[in-house]
């Protein structure tokens, strides 16, 4: 019997469809998810971190027959089953109209690292995994036949606290995978699908793990599993964890075990995508089989196999990271390369930057450049860095721009992270198919029909969500350190709903210059604390267990948080997670960006701000230098722009330059018109600037349109693009 079936058997017969939908993270990017699960127990609820599989399995079989005979709740459900099996069998979607070439039988096969689809299932660290996420979930809305291939990590990503001194504290939680919407896959006679990996002389063997993600299957590779050696079970122990050789270890069993999985599957993909180089060993493998298969030699099966292949890369600068020493590719693969018929040197140089170079060291960035048909950045600024970086790679390009290295900007599901409140009113008055037509810009015009009233009520209600749940979240940490009676209950006057309010929250590393608005204390004190226009800031966010660097930036902010000028004015929320990250792109008034120049590749938390009314302040870079728009007085029609470049190579001239930037945007523009009220107390200009940013950012910088241009653009490119609108299944 499957997970499904047996929850379903627990639950009372009204209720058992909630067993189809917990299995499938399509019910989170719907328009009743909000209350779907949380109704039945909300603190069970709270305390599972809204994992839908937990909920029922915890919750009293009384509390279930109490709300199998509320007729509201069923009639809800009901509708909700319905709309659910309407989306599982539509087969007149966009992809079938556009691109019949994908078939559930020849499915893109996605690779990633990690994958940020819920809070409920902590598998990611950051932007990469959500932005991966997301491509799952518009692949499901536009019919696009994809499979999604990671790890399972017992313990994810580590969880994030910060004692007294206000440094970071790592540590982890097991993850209960029979417990959480995931399945093991199984076998016609019910024994778990094993897949055999070599790890230098030893076989790890590796089950999988199914994840719903509305029409697209997420298949998870596990390597904890009683019959594998200690050492090798805790390969898929933690995301971005361990040593270099158990990073190179993960990487070997994402990319050579993910196609061993899909072999094993019966899948055959027509297209293979990684999205960023951690799986390039896949293609490897890929020509392994190829090779097997015909009885040719790597170089023969190479121009077919870099047909299939796209690369997507996410970092703007080489990283040492996805590099490995020779010695480490010896003590790996040393009985591999003679399987794809190449020498040594032969095998090495497909990862070397500089051919012939005993000492250069494998990338798994240029191997996957070396065997992909096509490349891009993910937004045109990252795409031109990419062409310059990776110029050394392509000698018969005169010039970088040249470089067969492309871009497709990165985007945002808008159906998981529009706020429930605003997709009530975007339906009211854009019309209830917004969501299904993101790229029609007309759509988008129709923003300036919606009273200001209205659109300012509702982003008053998310702020203070925000904070709310912003207070609670430090009153537990403070309590957790047993901080003093006074500090714990100083947190009732910890931020202001009435108070200009940015928000801030990424990875703590050094280029990502989370400390920038305090380079000069004074004056930020000066700015925070005005009396009559004063600013308050949210900021979250971790720091690489490894990097001291980032940690030491989190560390001074919590001292400013102490600091009595600002105590009131300053938040830092703990162990930062999808909700919270919800929560505040939802309620915030400006979300502040400001990377060191060229160092950010793209960026999607602002994009996320901006389909909730948010605005953008932020460094011209990434996506914010497309979506920026001057106008004629030189001020921003849609946010702010920290746009002065000093006349200078040193860094910390330029950091204090955007620092001045910075504070003069605060003073002179940003809390002038936030403060300016009209008779009923509404801040005109403000809204006008809210408005433009939803009108500018939505239709531009989501993942219908980002998929749909992979499919266009890169999948097919032969294909004539028609005149067919990218549309969404309801």
């Amino acid at each position: 019997m499957n997970p499904i079936t047996q929850l379903k058997t627990k639950l009372p017969a009204p209720l058992q469809r909630l067993g189809d939908l917990a299995y499938n993270y399509w019910w989170s990017w719907t328009a009743d998810h909000l209350s779907l699960f949380s109704t039945i127990d909300p603190t069970i609820w709270q305390a599972c971190r809204h994992n839908p599989v937990a909920l029922l399995e915890s919750v009293s079989y009384e509390r279930l027959s109490q709300i199998a005979e509320n007729p509201e709740y069923l009639k809800r459900l009901k509708t909700l089953a319905r709309q659910f099996d309407s989306y599982m069998t539509e087969r007149d979607t966009w992809a079938s109209r556009v691109a019949p070439q994908l078939s559930h039988e020849k499915p893109v096969a996605y690779f990633c690292v990690e994958f940020g689809l819920h809070e409920s299932l902590p598998i990611y660290a950051g932007g990469l995994g959500v932005l991966a996420g997301d491509h799952l979930k518009s692949a499901s809305d536009l019919g696009v036949p994809m499979v999604g291939v990671g790890l399972l990590y017992r313990q994810g990503y580590f969880r994030q606290r910060l004692n007294r001194s206000g440094w970071q504290e790592d540590y982890y939680d097991d993850n209960d995978f029979e417990h959480m919407p995931l399945e093991l896959v199984r076998d016609e006679f019910g024994q778990p699908v094993t897949i055999k990996v070599r790890i230098r002389q030893r076989t790890v063997r590796i089950q999988v793990w199914k994840v719903r993600v509305g029409r697209v299957e997420l298949y998870l590779l596990d390597a904890d599993r009683s019959d594998n050696d200690p050492i090798d079970r805790r390969l898929t122990g933690h995301l971005y964890g361990g040593n270099r050789e158990t990073r190179i270890a993960q990487k070997l069993l994402l990319g050579v075990g993910g196609v061993c999985m899909l072999e094993a599957l019966e899948i055959e993909p027509s297209i293979y995508h990684l999205n960023e180089g951690h799986a390039a060993f896949a293609l490897l493998e890929v020509a392994r089989y190829e090779t097997e298969r015909t009885g040719e030699n790597f170089f023969e099966v190479e121009p077919r196999l870099r047909k299939q292949v796209i690369y997507t890369s996410h970092t703007p600068v080489p990283t040492g990271f996805q590099t490995f020493s020779a010695d480490m590719m010896d003590s790996f693969f040393a009985d591999y390369w003679p399987k794809l018929g190449l020498s040594r040197e032969e095998f090495l140089s497909l990862g070397a930057r500089r051919l012939g170079d005993p000492w250069e060291p494998f990338s798994m960035e240029v191997l996957a450049l070396r065997l992909s048909r096509a490349a891009n950045g993910v937004s045109r600024r990252h795409g031109e860095v990419s062409r310059e970086m990776w110029h050394i790679l392509y000698p018969e390009c005169e010039t970088a721009e040249q470089v067969p290295i492309s871009h497709i900007t990165n985007g945002v599901h808008a159906r998981t992270w529009t706020a429930p409140l605003l997709n009530d009113l975007y339906g009211e008055y854009l019309g209830q198919s917004w969501a299904r037509e993101m790229g029609n810009t007309e759509i988008w015009t129709r923003i300036n029909d919606i009273p200001d009233e209205d659109l300012w009520q509702r982003h008053c209600i998310l702020k203070e969500r925000l904070i709310a749940h912003t207070r609670a979240r430090v009153r537990q940490a403070r309590l957790g350190r047993g901080e003093a009676a006074d500090d714990i209950a100083a947190v009732e006057r910890l931020l202001d709903p009435d108070t200009l309010t940015i928000g801030f929250a990424r990875r703590f590393s050094p280029y990502k210059r989370g400390g920038l608005l305090f380079r000069d204390l004074h004056r930020a004190i000066r700015i925070l604390s005005n009396r009559r226009r004063p600013i308050q800031l949210i900021f979250a966010g971790k720091a690489h267990p490894a990097d001291d660097e980032g940690k030491r930036i989190i560390q001074r902010l919590m001292e400013w948080c102490r600091h009595p000028s600002l105590r009131d004015r300053i938040a830092f929320i703990e162990d930062y997670d999808i909700y919270t990250a919800k929560l505040m792109v939802h309620g915030v008034d400006v979300w502040l960006s400001t990377p060191r120049r060229s160092l950010e590749a793209s960026g999607t938390s602002g994009q996320k701000v901006c389909l909730n009314g948010g605005i953008n302040c932020g460094v011209l870079d990434g996506w914010w230098a497309e979506a920026y728009q001057e106008g004629p007085n030189g001020r921003g029609l849609n946010g702010w722009a920290i746009r002065k470049e000093a006349d200078t190579r040193e860094q910390e001239i330029q950091d204090q330059s955007d620092a001045e930037t910075l504070y003069e945007l605060l003073e002179e523009q940003m809390a002038p018109l936030f403060y300016q009220r009209d008779r009923h107390g509404l801040p005109r200009g403000w809204i006008t600037l809210m408005k433009a940013s939803i009108r500018m950012g939505a239709p531009c910088f989501n993942t219908d349109r980002m998929v749909a241009e992979y499919v266009t653009r890169l999948y097919f490119p032969e294909i004539a693009i028609p005149n067919e609108p990218v549309l969404a299944s309801a």
